[in-house]
């Protein structure tokens, strides 16, 4: 039997396991709550929010707390009609269907969700040209539970069509030393509740980049001889990993410090630094941007990108025309 851990393992299974999402998690108790009593299926959901902060592992604790099965698929696998034709003719009552990066699907698959979600039915054309015809397949009730990370990029007529929106937020450095001490329970490393607060302090507020710095940590923890990760043990391997006390790696200080240096702290538009920092663009707005507006380092304008002067201090540059920010 393998012994490896994957991140099944360490996703909760249940709403009460969930940690943080206070708010989102009271409102579900209460959709799944009132669904399982009317022995219907779950309203369309759908879940936005930054990678990393637990929409996959939400579906799939939907999905457990009804009692139901899920299909798992992503909007960029579904190129042709026929390909999620497949998919729904193939659901049994009450399935919950999730698909990520919902924004990425192609228009064509797109119409064919429109009479499905609202009418559990499936309007196929069979045939070419003068002979071709339609054809109505009923489908079984279902709940599709979509997740995007750009909720902008969804079309009207299919955002229109979920009945349960809801946003998750970054997490708080309590809420993330919670889930490093559960995770370090999974993966059987001791670690002190100073040690699991210090990596959930660096984690940008998010629970995927928490599991894997309690990794990183661990190996570091591992070859230098330590039984138990403390404060101290995590800040020292952190450090050595180049992830600051903010939780900013190289990536993250460079951007702040392309735009100070090169474009005399901005404004500068988001394609011409990505060119400055070899990075793509959608890399920037999608991982690298939220977590530095939301730190203070960065604004967006009309204009472009600009650097705050928390920025400054936090790099400790000097910003021209002012005696000192450090």
């Amino acid at each position: 039997m393998s012994s490896t851990i994957t991140d099944d393992h360490i996703r909760p299974q249940t709403l009460d396991q969930f940690i943080g999402q206070d708010d989102l998690r009271a409102n579900l108790r209460v959709y799944l709550d009132a669904a399982k009593s009317r022995g219907q299926h779950l309203d369309h959901s759908l879940l936005y929010g930054n990678p990393g902060l637990g929409k996959t592992t939400m579906a799939q604790i939907m999905a457990s707390e009804l009692g139901v099965n899920i299909v798992s698929t992503s909007g960029p696998v579904l190129e042709r009609s026929a390909d999620l034709a497949a998919i729904l003719t193939n659901l049994n009552k009450n399935d919950l269907l999730f698909i990520d990066e919902i924004h990425r699907m192609p228009a064509s698959v797109e119409e064919i969700l429109y009479p499905a979600m609202e009418d559990f039915n499936l309007d196929l054309i069979i045939g070419q040209g003068p002979g071709a015809r339609t054809v109505k397949i009923e489908l079984e009730a279902f709940t599709l539970v979509g997740a995007t990370t750009r909720l902008g990029l969804l079309t009207s007529p299919l955002r229109d069509r979920f009945g349960v929106i809801c946003r998750l937020e970054f997490y708080s450095p309590q809420e993330l030393a919670l889930i490093v001490k559960r995770s370090s329970g999974v993966f059987k490393v001791k670690i002190t509740d100073d040690g699991a607060l210090e990596i959930g302090k660096r984690a940008r507020g998010t629970p995927r980049i928490a599991n894997r710095l309690l990794r990183r940590v661990r190996d570091f923890a591992q070859m230098d001889g330590q039984e138990k990760i403390d404060a101290k043990t995590a800040s020292a391997a952190l450090d050595r990993m180049d992830v600051d006390a903010y939780g900013l790696d190289h990536m993250d200080r460079n951007i702040l410090s392309c735009i100070i240096k090169q474009f005399s702290g901005g404004p500068v538009g988001v394609k011409t630094l990505a060119v400055a920092c070899s990075e793509e663009v959608r890399t920037i707005e999608e991982i690298y941007e939220p977590y530095l507006i939301q730190c203070g380092f960065l604004k967006r304008t009309p204009r472009g990108r600009v650097v705050t002067p928390r920025a400054y201090k936090h790099l400790k540059i000097v910003k021209k025309g002012m005696v000192s920010l450090v």
